[in-house]
């Protein structure tokens, strides 16, 4: 074997990190530093004159040289072969995996190609667990939605439950002040539980993606006016009012989601507000419609402004202490900002207050289509207005069934769609009927109040009642003709027998 020319290179590559060959065009080694005979397990004299391909599993033998006369021929760099499977055999018969990149050397009277070689067993290990850790992740995430979607239903009943029972017992004649004033302090526990239900399923639905806008042009006062009528109640007992500015903007988004971002905000505003008001406000501007939520609050340090949009953060409050809100709101609203691709922006300034403005694209006032108003209607008085209340649950049904016959309904419970048709048969005075969505043997409410409507008449009006977080009790309900409301479970009695009314109010 004739010596090595360029004596400066084996010179150079002998302090490479990486094992590094020297291979002529007969695919003989000529030159390999020590890392070489590390990796491969040979003698440094061994390797010198060995075919570079004694390197490499049998198997690869044969294509390599065909590789290697291709790459002779066209004489240019060749990357390190990052996405290929290959393999490195060492003197012991042991494979492992490796990178390799090769570069010609043009010299006399030969030329040569300088071969990197890099042992990728770690770098595949961790490649492996990294995959692993993310299917695991994944599984984990599935596992939690599965959860959810299986136990809200059985987390809402109960609570459901107990919010009904809390309506019946307000309601009965015999409840002193003290009676009231236990029954009051039990409503305000049970609200408080289902508003942290609500919060952590609704991330939990935001994650998976189950919700779904519904993007339409849709007027801004009207909403800040529901809004200012909804959050009066809670502003008047901390001595607080809630102000708006006339507007007639009109935006484009999902109305449900951006009134539930600025109820959000607005249940914010008043906790850490103590005296003053809150202010909703629009504005249009170039980029769009502009919303205001501003208090007087004890405002924000910059250094918290990074943070408020995270579970759980609250400020100024001691984890020990009893505590209004789990510091879920703004998550939610963060979420469902990047869901509807809009911007908020945040400016506070301690001391003084803080305002949470929310950029909504404007929308074309034309495209809105006015609501007809009903025409009211009332049963003839004395009469009892009957309703059928289909529910497999015995405890809710108890519930339900106590609450209105207190507030003077009339009231025909069935446990299964076909009790529920029976009963049907026998009363063909039901005015409404309240229906729960997920029933036994496999039934459902939409099912059931279609059914019922086939004996009594499509014109009976109907609520359907469900703890399902998922869009299967939505999508269903959409088959069901006739005039319907939909509610989420735990229900208080106050909204319940709301729905009742705006029913019956119904022509």
């Amino acid at each position: 074997m004739q010596p090595l020319p360029y004596p400066l290179v084996p010179a150079v590559l002998e302090s490479a990190p990486d094992a590094m060959l020297m291979v002529d065009a007969a695919g003989f080694i000529r030159f390999a530093n020590q890392q070489v005979s590390s990796l491969f397990g040979y003698p440094h004299e061994e390797l010198l004159g060995m075919p570079v391909e004694q390197l490499m599993p049998k198997r690869f033998r044969s294509a390599h040289v065909v590789h290697r006369d291709e790459f002779a021929r066209s004489n240019r760099r060749r990357a390190i072969d990052s996405g290929l499977d290959l393999r490195g055999l060492r003197a012991d018969g042991t494979e492992f995996p490796v990178e390799i990149s090769l570069n010609p050397v043009h010299c006399e009277p030969e030329p040569f190609f300088i071969a990197a070689i890099r042992d990728i067993t770690s770098h595949l290990k961790l490649e492996r667990e990294l995959r692993e850790a993310r299917a695991e992740a994944e599984r984990a995430n599935l596992a939690k939605s599965r959860f959810l979607a299986t136990a809200s239903h059985d987390l809402r009943q109960p609570l459901h439950s107990i919010a009904l029972l809390v309506g019946a017992l307000q309601r009965l004649p015999s409840s002193g002040p003290e009676a009231l004033g236990l029954i009051h302090s039990l409503n305000a526990s049970v609200e408080t539980v289902r508003q942290l239900l609500n919060a952590l399923l609704d991330i939990s639905k935001l994650e998976s993606g189950r919700f779904q806008p519904e993007t339409r042009n849709f007027r801004v006062g009207p909403l800040l006016q529901e809004l200012q009528a909804e959050f009066s109640g809670a502003a008047h007992e901390k001595g607080l009012e809630i102000v708006i500015a006339s507007t007639d903007d009109t935006a484009r988004s999902d109305p449900i989601l951006v009134g539930q971002i600025l109820r959000n905000l607005i249940a914010n505003a008043i906790k850490y507000t103590t005296k003053g008001r809150v202010t909703l406000r629009s504005r249009r501007e170039a980029d769009g419609v502009r919303i205001d939520v501003s208090d007087s609050g004890i405002g924000m340090a910059p250094d918290h402004l990074a943070y408020i949009f995270d579970e759980f953060y609250q400020i100024g409050i001691d984890p020990n202490s009893s505590r209004e809100g789990y510091g879920l709101g703004l998550a939610i609203v963060q979420r469902l900002v990047k869901l509807l691709g809009l911007r908020i922006e945040v400016a506070s300034q301690v001391g003084v207050g803080s305002t949470f403005t929310l950029s909504v694209p404007c929308g074309v006032s034309a495209a809105i289509s006015e609501p007809v108003e009903p025409r009211g209607f009332r049963a003839p008085e004395g009469r009892q207005r009957h309703v059928l209340l289909i529910e497999d649950d015995a405890g809710v049904r108890q519930a339900t069934e106590m609450l209105l016959k207190t507030e003077g309904y009339r009231v025909t419970p069935a446990a299964s769609l076909d009790e529920a048709l029976k009963r049907a048969e026998e009363s063909r005075d039901i005015e409404v009927i309240v229906s729960d969505f997920h029933l036994c043997d496999g039934a459902n409410g939409a099912d059931a109040i279609s059914a019922v409507r086939a004996t009594l008449g499509n014109g009976t009006k109907a609520i359907l009642v469900t703890g399902d977080t998922t869009l299967a009790a939505h999508d269903q309900r959409l088959k069901v003709d006739g005039p319907l409301r939909f509610a989420q479970k735990p229900l208080n009695a106050e909204r319940l027998l709301e729905m009742l009314d705006e029913l019956i109010d119904l022509e």
